[in-house]
C-alpha cells in the first residue's frame, strides 16, 4: 500500500506544491461534476467537502490527484448542479451486523426447522449446503457487488445494468412495501405477548379466561381412555391466540372491528422502526450492534434450556434422523434452494440497498461468506432449539412430535407459549423468548423499510431536499404509508387477509423476480463486465466458480425452482386446511401479486418506447445496454474493459487512482 499524506490546504499556502503537481483529465472531470472553482493554478480545487492534496509515492511515481474527501458522490449530474453527498457506514462491522439481522429473522425460527423436518431430517442438510454454495452465496455476492458498484437501491441499480429490465427494481421495492405492512403485524402480535409475559399467571396457560370455551384444555395428559375426547380439544394457548389476540371472525367476508390493543401494538413497533431509521444508516448502524447481537444471547439460553427438558431427545431424534430416500425427491432439493433464497433474501433488494452505501473499494467476498455462513449455522441452530422444546411438549401431553410439529404463527405464537408455560420460571422464559423474536423481527423489517426509502432518495432525491428537506420527514411519510396499510391485518378478520397476502405478495413473485433479475445482471449486462466491477472496487476479479454459478447454475435453478413451484400451486388455507378462501379472495391474492409481477413488462415496453432508435430492433438494442460509461465513485471515464481503476491500464504509472481505493485498510 503506498503512503499517503492527505493534507487540508490553508488559504494560499502550500502552492508551490500544488504548482508541481500536473492537472490530469480526472482532476477536470472533478471540477466539472462537483462544482469546483479554480483558483489560479488548475491543480488547485476547491469543493464544497473542502481542498484536500492527495500525494502519491511509490507505485504512482509521486503523481498528485485531487480528489474530494470522502469520495462518496453521485457523479451523473449532467446539469453542473452540486451533487449529494452519499452517507456510508461508519464502519464494516456496521453493515456486517445490519446484513446479518436482515438475513437472521422469523424464518429461521419457524420456516427452517419445520422444512428440514418434512424434508428429510438430516438428510435435508445435504442439499442445504449444497444450495448454499451453488446458489446461496454466489448470489448474495452478485447482489453485494451490484449494489456496491452502482451506489443505487434496487431501482437505480437495475437501471443502470439494464434498463429493459429496471422493472425488477421496481417490483423488489413493490414486494418490499407490500411486506413491510404486515411483516410488522407478527412483532405487534410479539408485543403483546411480551406484555402479556408480566401477568401472573400467563393468560395461555389456564381455562378459565373469558375467551375460553368449553373445549379448552389446559394441557394436561390423556389417559387411553380420553384419547378421543382429546381429539376435540383446543389448546388453551390456541384459544388465548384465536379468541383473545385475534379475535378472529369466521371467515374473510367478515372482518369485524379493529383490534384497539393490537392498534396499539402496531403503532409501537412502527415507532420503533422509525427511530431505527430516521437518522438514516447512521442511527441504522448503531441500532444493529443490538438488535443483531441480543438474539444470539437468548438463542444460547434456550438451546441450554431445551436440551435439559425431559423429552428433548424426542425432538431432536426427528429433526436429525435422516431419511436418505428424500434426496431422490426433486421437491426437497426445490425446498433446499428456495429455503437459501428465503433466509438470505435474493431478490428482495434490503442487501443491494445495504451496499450501496459501502466504500467503493470494500472487499466483498468476506462478507459475504460471514453473513450467508452465519444464517446456516443459525437455522441449525434454531432448529435445536425448536425442536428441543416441542419434544418436551410432546412428551408432557403424551403425545409424538407429528402431532406437536407446526411452522409459522403456530409455532411462535401456539406451541412454544405451551412449552414454556410448562418450564420452571414462565414469566422469565416467556419474557426472555419474545424479547427475542422482537430482536428478530425489527431487523429484517427496518432493512425491508430501507428498500424503500433508499430507491426514493435514489429516485427524486432533489424533490425530497427541496420540498421534505429532511431525510426523518421522509422516513416518517413512508412509516406512516405502511402503517395504514397495515391496518387491515389488526382487524378481527384480518389473519385472513394477512394469510393470503404473505402467500401472494412474496411467495408467488419472488422467484420471478429473482429469475429476471440474475438475466438482466449476469447475461444482459454481463457476468464478465461485473467481474470487472468488482476488480475496479477492490483490485481482484472473482474467482472462476462464482461466475461459472452466476452464468449457468444460479439462472437454471431458479428457473427450475419457479416451474416447480407453479406446477405445485394450490391455493392457501388457514387452519391446515380447515378454512377454504372464497374465490374472489383468490383472485384479489392474485391482484396483489400482479402489483410486483406486471412492473416488470411494463417499465421493458416503457423502455423500448423511450430508447433511441428508428425501428424496434434498434430500440431493443439500445434499451438493453447499460448507461454506465464512467466510474459511478470518482466520475472517471471508463475504458475499454469498463474499468476506470484497475485492468490494463493499473501498471501505467499515470494512471490516476480513486481516492476511495487508495485509503483502503
Amino acid at each position: 500500500m503506498s503512503e499517503l499524506n492527505l493534507n487540508k490546504k490553508q488559504d494560499g499556502n502550500d502552492k508551490g506544491n500544488a504548482e508541481s503537481a500536473t492537472p490530469t483529465n480526472y482532476e477536470n472531470s472533478l471540477e466539472n461534476i462537483a462544482g469546483n472553482q479554480t483558483h489560479g493554478d488548475n491543480s488547485r480545487r476547491k469543493t464544497n467537502t473542502g481542498e484536500h492534496v492527495l500525494d502519491l509515492t511509490g507505485k504512482m511515481d509521486k503523481t498528485k490527484v485531487m480528489c474530494q474527501d470522502p469520495l462518496v458522490v453521485c457523479t451523473s449530474n449532467k446539469l453542473g448542479e452540486e451533487a449529494e453527498v452519499r452517507d456510508t457506514w461508519s464502519n464494516k462491522v456496521e453493515f456486517i451486523l445490519a446484513c446479518i439481522g436482515n438475513v437472521v429473522g422469523l424464518g429461521n425460527m419457524w420456516r427452517f426447522p419445520y422444512l428440514c423436518y418434512k424434508s428429510g431430517g438430516g438428510a435435508f442438510l445435504i442439499p442445504y449446503f449444497i444450495m448454499l454454495v451453488v446458489c446461496g452465496i454466489p448470489l448474495l455476492y452478485m447482489e453485494l457487488a451490484v449494489g456496491q458498484y452502482t451506489r443505487q437501491g434496487p431501482i437505480g441499480a437495475m437501471h443502470k445494468m439494464c434498463p429493459l429490465f429496471k422493472g425488477t427494481g421496481l417490483a423488489t421495492v413493490i414486494m418490499s412495501f407490500l411486506l413491510s405492512t404486515y411483516y410488522n403485524v407478527i412483532i405487534a402480535w410479539a408485543l403483546y405477548y411480551l406484555i402479556n409475559s408480566f401477568m401472573d399467571p400467563l393468560p395461555w396457560e389456564g381455562c378459565n379466561n373469558d375467551w375460553n370455551s368449553e373445549l379448552c384444555w389446559n394441557g394436561t395428559k390423556f389417559n387411553s381412555s380420553q384419547d378421543q375426547e382429546a381429539n376435540n380439544k383446543t389448546s388453551a394457548p390456541q384459544e388465548f391466540y384465536d379468541n383473545h389476540l385475534l379475535q378472529m371472525t369466521k371467515g374473510i367476508d367478515n372482518f369485524g372491528t379493529m383490534r384497539w390493543e393490537l392498534l396499539a401494538c402496531l403503532a409501537v413497533a412502527w415507532i420503533l422502526v422509525y427511530f431505527c431509521l430516521w437518522k438514516g444508516i447512521k442511527s441504522t448502524g448503531k441500532v444493529v450492534y443490538v438488535t443483531a447481537t441480543l438474539p444470539y444471547l437468548f438463542i444460547g439460553a434456550f438451546i441450554v434450556r431445551a436440551l435439559t427438558l425431559p423429552g428433548s431427545e424426542l425432538g431432536l431424534v426427528y429433526f436429525f434422523s435422516p431419511k436418505w430416500e428424500t434426496l431422490l425427491e426433486a421437491k426437497v432439493w426445490v425446498n433446499a434452494a428456495a429455503q437459501n433464497f428465503n433466509s438470505i433474501g435474493i431478490a428482495f433488494g434490503s442487501l443491494m440497498a445495504f451496499s450501496s452505501y459501502n466504500r467503493f473499494d470494500n472487499r466483498l467476498m468476506r462478507d459475504t461468506l460471514i453473513i450467508s455462513l452465519t444464517d446456516a449455522v443459525t437455522c441449525i441452530l434454531a432448529g435445536i432449539c425448536v425442536f428441543g422444546t416441542l419434544g418436551n411438549l410432546a412428551f408432557e401431553q403424551g403425545k409424538s412430535v407429528d402431532e406437536v410439529v407446526s411452522s409459522g404463527p403456530g409455532l411462535v405464537f401456539v406451541a412454544y407459549p405451551a412449552a414454556l408455560s410448562k418450564m420452571p420460571f414462565p414469566h422469565v422464559w416467556s419474557v426472555i423468548f419474545f424479547s427475542m423474536l422482537l430482536c428478530l423481527g425489527i431487523d429484517s423489517q427496518f432493512a425491508t423499510v430501507e428498500v424503500i426509502i433508499t430507491s426514493i432518495k435514489d429516485a427524486y432525491g432533489r424533490w425530497i431536499r427541496l420540498h421534505l428537506k429532511r431525510h426523518e420527514v421522509l422516513v416518517l411519510l413512508v412509516c406512516f404509508v405502511s402503517f395504514i396499510c397495515g391496518l387491515p391485518n389488526v382487524m378481527q378478520g384480518g389473519i385472513y387477509f394477512f394469510t393470503l397476502i404473505d402467500y401472494y405478495a412474496a411467495a408467488i413473485s419472488l422467484m420471478y423476480i429473482a429469475f429476471f433479475e440474475v438475466i438482466a445482471i449476469v447475461w444482459v449486462y454481463g457476468a464478465n463486465r461485473l467481474a470487472r466491477n468488482v476488480r475496479d472496487m477492490t483490485g481482484e476479479l472473482p474467482n472462476y466458480y462464482i461466475r461459472g454459478c452466476w452464468m449457468v447454475a444460479a439462472p437454471c435453478l431458479i428457473m427450475a425452482i419457479w416451474i416447480f413451484s407453479l406446477a405445485d400451486y394450490e391455493a392457501p388455507t388457514y387452519n391446515k386446511g380447515q378454512y377454504i378462501f372464497p374465490g374472489w379472495s383468490i383472485g384479489m391474492g392474485w391482484a396483489i401479486s400482479c402489483l410486483s409481477l406486471l412492473a416488470i413488462p411494463i417499465l421493458a415496453v416503457i423502455a423500448i418506447i423511450k430508447a433511441k432508435g428508428n425501428n424496434i430492433t434498434q430500440k431493443l438494442k439500445a434499451s438493453i445496454k447499460s448507461p454506465i460509461r464512467e466510474c459511478p465513485c470518482c466520475g472517471k471515464m471508463l475504458n475499454k474493459q469498463h474499468e476506470a481503476h484497475h485492468g490494463t491500464a493499473a501498471n501505467n504509472p499515470d494512471n490516476e487512482i480513486c481516492l476511495e481505493q487508495l485509503t483502503s485498510d
